[in-house]
């Protein structure tokens, strides 16, 4: 049974706003005495909090699916619906947030960080809010808008200071079980830790985590043993100490072929942008089990062909605790000078800034989809596809109300600018949305002309004839007449001809 997880997919719905209220108010002789519906509530986010008591996601590995309250709904005397409750869901600090596109969002990395990563619909306005001077009485209200409905992705980086890394049964369970309190599982056989173990090392003044990252073996970046799977632990960390056995009974290995080994799959694991590569990072080696005698020969061995190549190299023993303090001692001092520069780089950081969202940014766009039918002209925003979500079709008001907004957005003018006609089919929202038949709003005395909104093509200056224009138009009026009449003055003299040679022709 899974005991540590430190990848899961959560599935998300976060809370409906709830509907507005139509209500007309009634009081002793005053049946009608305005409308007093209220607003519904908002519905509840779902946001995701950084603690420091969590150390897995285990548990929502086994219950992935989270929803938060929805909103009340609005209701009569002005009264408002009741706000959905907010679903906090504590995850361990380190967790790395990320959505089905596999998009960063937040990296939660100190006690407390927040995120709302689904937040609640909206709630409705009621007829009340809903009346003005010219809708006194409004018979219709707005609707909730629905919370967001979506997966996304939780991934645990352990944030500890030294990593130790080393092939299985090298003794890191023993050794971080010897330098802290933690308890990990000790056993005489390989993978043996089958999830990262973290313990807190006290060596002077100084105090700095260690974690116990899962054995690596030869072909590891390649899927073998346990993989890289558990090396995203270690991106956090400021050294790395190499564990290495040199008590094995495994025929053809020796801490310097599996030190080799260990580098070749540290450099196989790509980290991510801006971060120091791993084997870039300060790293020490640890001989370990030199209480056994052929251990120890084999320690002083290798230990100049590892110092040849600049690794600071202590001999210890997690049994005996042989070498320990020395070796915590240089780890302090690699973490410390780690903080150090990294609290010079965070006073010399940029400050960041967060600028207001442009007056000017348009609140929508038109996308001209071509098809066997004719285009089709999709209307994306978040304005207009909430107002679409809000709107109950149901109710003529209301879809009247939607028409004005829409119309004010400025809609019509960029449907016409996109070359769309009455009748053209319209969308809004992406997917199938809302479609209908765009009937464009007209002005009185202009029930042939189909112009935007506000501009009339009778008015336009640059269409305007001059007088030249306009003289030469009459003359060729008045030719045209003159032509018309001289044409019909011949029609009737012929007429009148051929019933005189008729009426001579019957006389004989």
């Amino acid at each position: 049974m899974a005991t540590f997880v430190d990848r899961v997919t959560l599935h998300l719905r976060a809370g409906n706003g709830g509907h507005g209220c139509v209500s007309v108010r009634r009081e002793k002789f005053k049946p009608l005495a305005g409308p007093d519906g209220g607003n519904g509530g908002d519905g509840g986010d779902i946001v995701l909090v950084a603690a420091a008591i969590e150390t897995t996601l285990l548990g929502y590995h086994r219950r992935p699916h989270r929803s938060s309250d929805n909103g009340g709904p609005g209701m009569g005397d002005n009264r408002s619906g009741f706000t959905g409750t907010d679903l906090e869901l504590p995850v361990p600090i380190g967790t790395v947030v990320r959505d089905a596109d596999g998009t960063e969002l937040a990296d939660l990395t100190e006690p407390g960080m927040r995120i709302v990563v689904a937040p609640g619909g909206q709630g409705g306005l009621g007829n009340a809010a809903l009346a003005t001077t010219k809708r006194k009485a409004p018979g219709f209200a707005l609707l909730g808008t629905e919370g967001w409905e979506g997966d996304i992705v939780l991934e645990l980086k352990t944030v500890a200071d030294v990593a130790l890394v080393g092939y299985p049964s090298a003794g890191k369970s023993s050794l971080i079980a010897a330098i802290s309190a933690a308890k990990p599982k000790i056993a005489d056989y390989p993978f043996t830790t089958l999830h990262p173990n973290l313990g807190v090392v006290e060596s002077g003044e100084s105090r700095f985590t260690v974690a116990d990252v899962p054995g690596l073996i030869e072909g590891a970046s390649e899927g073998k043993g346990l993989g890289l799977e558990f090396l995203r632990h270690v991106e956090r960390c400021s050294a790395l100490l190499h564990v290495l056995d040199c008590a094995t009974l495994e025929p053809g290995r020796d801490p310097i072929s599996d030190l080799e080994i260990i580098l070749t799959e540290l450099a196989a694991y790509p980290v991510p942008e801006g971060q120091t590569p791993l084997l870039e990072r300060p790293q020490l080696v640890a001989l370990n089990k030199v209480d056994v005698p052929e251990g120890r020969d084999l320690a002083e061995l290798v230990r100049p062909e590892l110092e040849a190549r600049g690794y600071r190299v202590f001999e210890i023993s997690a049994v005996s605790r042989e070498g320990l303090r020395p070796l915590t001692f240089a780890l302090a001092e690699l973490v410390e000078a780690d903080r150090t520069a990294k609290a010079a780089e965070a006073v010399t950081r940029e400050r960041i800034v967060l600028r207001p969202r442009a007056v000017n940014t348009e609140d929508f766009r038109i996308v001209v989809e071509g098809g066997s039918d004719g285009n089709l002209y999709r209307i994306l925003g978040a304005k207009p596809e909430r107002w679409v979500q809000q709107t109950d079709f149901r109710n003529d008001e209301a879809v009247g109300y939607l028409a004005d907004r829409l119309a004010k957005l400025g809609i019509e003018d960029k449907l016409f600018t996109a070359g769309a006609v009455a009748g053209a089919t319209v969308v809004i929202g992406p997917g199938d949305g809302v479609v209908f038949d765009w009937e464009p709003t007209l002005t009185s005395a202009a029930e042939l002309m189909t112009a935007p909104r506000g501009t009339d093509p009778r008015l336009d200056a640059l269409n305007r004839p001059s007088t030249s224009q306009r003289r030469q138009s009459y003359y060729e009026r008045m030719d045209a007449k003159t032509a018309a009449r001289a044409e019909l003055e011949a029609e009737r003299i012929a007429e009148r001809d051929a019933s005189r040679w008729n009426d001579e022709e019957g006389d004989d």
